[in-house]
């Protein structure tokens, strides 16, 4: 029976079991797998190769320390003390009028200059002029009732020497005598009641006169018109105290009285005195400079602040200067006062911006973010700047304290 078995397995054929080689594959699933894992080993290759370039880019970027380009003058950098403030008009009047009434006439608007005592402005007056006139007639009666009292005294008194006469002669009566003396006692009396009378009106016409400028509205010193307060029509009060008047109908500023109130820290007061020179610059004309002096340092602080009150006066003025106009102010040493009395701005650079390269000055100029070498022509030294006089412009930045291995093209940055 085995024998048979063992027959029948000889027999069998085996040739289903060869690889046939030439048939077509089957894909599974793997392929794809390989071909995105291949694709994200590079794609992570294809980064580090990235950083690593950006890495030694920024690496090799020069750390760099900038300075600016700048218009600045010998006075701002020899000062010993700057402070910014604003112009203030020192003899500054709100003008009104002293009487109540309505405005008829305003003869001024803003910028007009007036003179002292001109009048610019006239309240309804009417009321007031019809008082003066009552006083005035007064007084022309007064002076009628003085005349007639010196008349009468005249009389009296040649009635009374005549009686005085005949008296002593007996020729009339005790009576008679009596009669004449009160007479000329009243006459005399007569004529200083009416002197007192005319006085009395005379003191009644001052007070009208007094009322009716009242309602003239007059400068009370030379200056220019800053403010218009109140319209034709508006009534005004003194104080603008009744419910819906005006007080002020102008403002007027002497312009000569301009002085800049700087407010300078506690600290640094010691560094200036009355009557130190001085450079103001006003925002409004950054390339006038105006010579000044300490006028005035106020004796007290502000203890919120911590700050003095100083006046500076201006040596010169011109008409471009106005009242609020803000204002710096650069105080300086009396060595440097005759130094820097006319000095103009003039281009600058830090002095630790300028190098020498093969004989010449040079400085290295920022663009973007590489350098070019620039060489310069330079001019006076100004305290921790020095001037240019050809090579730059104002408001180009440039490196302070260049290293030797600084050239042009060289990359840099300012982060550490």
């Amino acid at each position: 029976m085995m024998q048979e078995n063992t027959m029948d397995n000889k027999n069998t054929d085996l040739s289903f079991l060869k690889i046939d080689r030439n048939a077509p594959r089957v894909d599974d699933g793997g392929g794809k797998k390989k071909i995105i894992l291949f694709s994200s080993v590079g794609a992570v290759l294809v980064i580090a190769v990235v950083a690593i370039f950006t890495f030694n880019s920024a690496s090799s970027a020069e750390y760099v320390e900038l300075g600016t380009v700048a218009l600045t003058t010998p006075a701002q950098e020899n000062a010993v003390l700057a402070a910014s403030g604003y112009i203030v008009a020192q003899r500054k009047a709100a003008v009104a009028s002293k009487g109540t009434g309505r405005l008829e006439y305003l003869g001024v608007i803003e910028g007009d200059r007036v003179k002292t005592g001109q009048i610019i402005g006239r309240l309804e007056s009417s009321d007031v002029e019809a008082s003066l006139g009552q006083a005035k007639a007064n007084l022309s009666v007064a002076r009628a009732g003085l005349e007639q009292a010196l008349a009468e005294r005249e009389d009296a008194t040649a009635n009374f020497g005549r009686q005085t006469t005949l008296f002593a002669q007996n020729s009339i009566s005790r009576a008679e005598y009596d009669g004449a003396n009160a007479r000329y006692k009243r006459a005399i009396a007569g004529v200083s009641s009416a002197e007192a009378s005319i006085k009395f009106a005379e003191a009644n016409v001052r007070s009208a006169e007094v009322q009716l400028e009242y309602t003239l509205i007059r400068a009370p010193f030379d200056g220019v018109v800053l403010t218009k307060n109140a319209n034709v029509g508006e009534v005004i009060s003194p104080f603008g105290a009744a419910a819906g008047s005006r007080g002020a109908i102008v403002t007027v500023a002497d312009m000569t009285s301009l002085e800049v109130e700087a407010d300078v820290s506690e600290s640094n007061i010691e560094k200036i005195k009355e009557g130190q020179p001085c450079e103001i610059t006003l925002d409004a004309y950054p390339e006038q400079r105006y010579p000044g002096f300490v006028n005035k340092i106020v004796p007290t602080a502000d203890r919120a602040k911590a700050t003095v009150l100083t006046k500076v006066r201006f040596s010169q003025l011109d008409e471009r200067v106005l009242p609020e106009m803000r204002a710096k102010v650069n105080f300086l040493s009396d060595a440097k006062k005759q130094e820097t009395k006319n000095s103009e701005p003039k281009i600058s650079v830090p002095a630790s911006a300028v190098t020498t390269r093969d004989g010449q000055k040079i400085v290295f100029v920022v663009k973007g973010d590489i350098v070019e070498e620039k060489a310069v022509t330079l001019g006076e030294i100004m305290g921790s700047r020095i001037e240019v006089k050809q090579g730059l412009s104002s408001g180009e930045k440039v490196v302070l304290r260049p290293a030797e291995t600084l050239k042009t093209g060289t990359k840099i940055t300012t982060e550490k």
